[in-house]
């Protein structure tokens, strides 16, 4: 049989770590609280170079100075700038040619996928007569060919019963003879 007391210094040493580890574990080391410096107003920006770069600055031409992006709009109205003098992203490209090249651009993009959609599809669907067709077409050849085989098994019929009572003019039946005289 087991005894308590060899095991216990064992099971009392791993009961203390695991209680050391989890205290260590759930205190954690204190850290330096620097205040962050105030974010650099637009203004303070004197040239496009080191205006734009800021995705919240706008430079703008007419006035030679650097204001914050209003985002309540969605393009700059034009007490802040005109679009053909507004910088914002790079100072080579203006406003109203960036807000031009990207309505370009989405097009070309949109109706490209537009285009490969309709060409996916059309590629899919075959050019000849598909299965379905086919298959109605060969029940309505076989809807004909039995309708022309009872027409003529009709016709045999129905002559058959003609010349059993004397109504067609012909030579091989018994009573033709007679009909002559």
């Amino acid at each position: 049989m087991f005894s308590l007391r060899t095991k216990s210094p064992t099971l009392t040493t791993s009961v203390c770590f695991a209680a050391v580890v989890l205290l260590v574990s759930l205190v954690s080391p204190g850290k330096c609280q620097t205040t962050p410096s105030p974010p650099i107003s637009c203004s303070a920006y004197k040239n496009c170079d080191t205006c734009v770069p800021h995705a919240k600055c706008l430079w703008c031409f007419t006035s030679n100075n650097c204001t914050d992006y209003p985002v309540s709009w969605l393009l700059p109205p034009p007490a802040v700038c005109q679009l053909s003098q507004a910088r914002w992203g790079v100072c080579w490209l203006n406003f109203e040619a960036l807000i031009i090249a990207m309505a370009v651009l989405g097009g070309v993009i949109l109706t490209s996928i537009i285009v490969c959609c309709c060409c996916c599809c059309c590629k899919r669907r075959p050019s000849g007569p598909d299965r379905d067709e086919e298959r109605f077409a060969r029940r309505r050849e076989e809807i004909k060919q039995r309708a022309e085989e009872r027409k003529v098994e009709r016709k045999a019929r129905h002559d058959e019963i003609r010349r059993k009572y004397g109504l067609i003019g012909d030579a091989d039946h018994p009573y033709s003879k007679f009909e002559n005289e």
